[in-house]
């Protein structure tokens, strides 16, 4: 049984260098002060893609990304490691979206590509670590979902088994195709690049990125449609104003404050149950926990 399987990717910031100049003023994110990574549960999500690939021939991937044109980082190094297809929806007006509008966003793209068995993406992004947009797309799919996913144990007669890490254990559940699955960071790391994929596709470009080549160097790309990445606006997905980036987006950032955490000093405490109580009594009752 082959698959057309969807992976959901985004171009994150690196917030492991977080500095004094990473928020705008609007309160969005200023993602020029901060170098631009793959998310990286997303890539967890896009191995269990390239696994379910292996284990069904004649399946394909298609990684879907909503960004500036320059997510188109993204996809090459997905396709780097053994991605099909790539698209990045890039247009003005989706900017500024909250989960809500990046949802509705992605979900009229994944209508517009149609044809799906499974889609997958990461529990979460680490720029806003909300782990909502996987499950608002299930919703506007009207799609099953499984969340919390570590391992995707197989496909039979129609069903997807999936191994989910919680707080408390594991389970395993199943549920019937299409659907959703989003991926912890727990399930097995992204195989690397391939080497013979990163030669054949190094030149891949989006219509974005093309219009900077050489003369020479577009024609080489218009004559190899493998090395053309898909580039998507509002139009193409029929996507409705009102429900796109800010006017679509209901979460507003107020105010953004800068905190820095310094030692000041230090406590013992005993190694008793009554001291490490009152230790964390004392830590939520102040909000540094909790």
């Amino acid at each position: 049984m082959s698959l057309n399987i969807i992976v959901l990717a985004k171009q994150v910031p690196d917030t492991r260098n977080v500095g004094k100049d990473a928020m705008k003023a609007d309160g969005t994110i200023n993602r020029a002060a901060l170098p631009a990574i793959f998310n990286p549960e997303d890539l967890n999500a896009l191995e269990q893609a390239l696994r379910l690939k292996d284990a069904h021939p004649g399946s394909t991937i298609t990684v879907l990304t909503m960004g500036l044109p320059k997510a188109a980082e993204v996809v090459r190094e997905a396709i780097f490691r053994g991605a099909d297809r790539g698209i990045v929806l890039t247009d003005r007006p989706l900017g500024g979206a909250d989960t809500l509008a990046t949802s509705y966003s992605l979900a009229q793209t994944i209508r517009t590509i149609g044809n799906y068995d499974i889609i997958l993406g990461g529990r979460q992004a680490i720029d806003g670590d909300t782990a909502q947009v996987g499950p608002q797309i299930a919703e506007k799919l009207g799609l099953p979902q499984v969340t919390y996913a570590e391992e995707i144990v197989g496909i039979e007669n129609g069903h997807i088994t999936v191994k989910r890490r919680l707080e408390h254990g594991i389970e395993t559940v199943k549920s019937p195709l299409p659907c959703v699955v989003t991926v912890n960071g727990s399930a097995p790391e992204c195989r690397p690049r391939n080497a013979k994929r990163l030669m054949k596709y190094k030149y891949a470009v989006s219509p974005s990125e093309k219009t900077a080549l050489t003369p020479e160097m577009q024609a080489f790309v218009d004559a190899r449609p493998y090395l053309q990445i898909e580039e998507w606006g509002c139009e193409k997905i029929q996507a409705d104003p009102e429900q796109i980036g800010f006017p679509g987006s209901p979460t507003k950032v107020k105010s953004v404050e800068n905190v820095v955490f310094t030692a000041k000093d230090a406590r013992r405490v005993e190694n008793t149950d009554a001291e490490l109580e009152a230790l964390i009594q004392e830590l939520i009752t102040n909000h540094t926990i909790g």
